[in-house]
């Protein structure tokens, strides 16, 4: 049997052709503070999809002004972002690699001037800003924002999207009893913590009828807050709503120390997969193509997300077909050299 790491994984009619992600990470590369893609974007995102990643996650992507986590990230919040984002796309499709985007609101953990905005009027540290509590309005103005950056995600010709519901943003903070105080229909009980994200996720399958992801942090690392056991009853709810693989990682809604190794989140991608029946991603501190084998041989995860080794090596598929002992077709222009 070949390498299960360069096997195609389909969903919803888009086939990836290998089981590697580009993880979504920050590039703060938008100097005019306006989330217009660059050319550090087109040149980050192509030389990974030559490099043969299977699929690229654009970096979190602001559904409003304010949700930004720094005013140098991408923007999805008007119609002018979808040229920037479709010839993104282009460059990253011609070359076989599938391209996603993910949706974000920062909600407490943005680091802007003026007002910002969260479930309950509580700082993340010491040191951050006091968000205001939101109103039912700014509850449903920010849910119509996820359903048009959804709308716009689909003109820009974006295969997939993943909702960013972790690391401590708006989504993870309605979920986490940590982060969320609410005594109205948003706080309390699970489900209404919940209530948050099914409407974002109602509203944006109104739009978009392509793979939809939603990544978690299926650890709060605290006493008080959510383990990967309450994650897979709210990965249940998800799958209910049509949500294909949930994209596990853990942490960051509050203060905590981490006890960080490699694969460290790759368990509970392995228990919510096994617990809530619907495919997942691992995610961090993944880096070899054995240990990425290993996690799927063993049925731990659909999906292997590559974060930081990408920004060391835009030819890491290459580095792990090498260590696994498999041969990818190279980009005809680097035939010479890839042996």
């Amino acid at each position: 049997m070949g390498a299960k790491l360069f096997t195609p994984f389909t969903v919803k009619g888009v086939t990836l052709k290998n089981r590697i992600v580009m993880s979504p990470m920050c590039m703060y590369s938008c100097p005019n503070e306006d989330g217009m893609v660059e050319n550090w974007h087109r040149t980050h995102y192509a030389s990974r999809a030559v490099g043969q990643a299977g699929l690229i996650i654009i970096e979190a992507t602001a559904v409003t002004p304010q949700g930004r986590i720094s005013p140098n990230d991408l923007g999805i919040w008007n119609d002018d972002h979808i040229q920037g984002l479709k010839e993104l796309a282009g460059l990253v499709k011609e070359h076989g690699s599938a391209i996603g985007i993910q949706l974000a609101h920062a909600g407490r953990k943005a680091v802007l001037e003026g007002e910002i905005i969260a479930p309950s009027a509580l700082a993340f540290n010491e040191k951050s800003k006091t968000p205001k509590e939101m109103t039912k309005q700014e509850i449903d103005e920010t849910i119509e924002a996820f359903r048009k950056a959804a709308e716009r995600s689909k003109k820009a010709g974006l295969d997939v999207i993943e909702l960013h519901g972790a690391h401590g943003y708006l989504i993870n903070e309605f979920l986490s009893p940590l982060s969320n105080r609410r005594t109205d229909e948003y706080g309390g009980s699970a489900e209404n913590r919940y209530r948050f994200l099914r409407q974002i996720i109602e509203a944006v399958n109104t739009v978009w009828d392509g793979p939809l992801f939603v990544r978690v942090s299926a650890h709060d690392y605290d006493e008080d807050g959510l383990t990967p056991e309450d994650y897979v009853q709210i990965a249940k709810w998800m799958k209910e709503q049509g949500v294909d693989l949930i994209d596990v990682s853990s942490g960051a809604v509050v203060p905590a120390r981490i006890n960080v190794y490699p694969g460290y989140q790759v368990k509970y991608s392995e228990m919510i997969r096994e617990g809530a029946g619907i495919a997942t991603g691992a995610v961090g501190l993944i880096t070899s193509g054995i240990q990425a084998e290993e996690i799927l041989q063993n049925e731990r995860a659909d999906l292997i997300l590559i974060g930081r080794e990408f920004l060391r090596d835009p030819y890491w598929p290459r580095t792990a077909a090498k260590e696994l002992g498999v041969e990818i077709e190279p980009p005809k222009q680097y035939e010479r050299g890839w042996k």
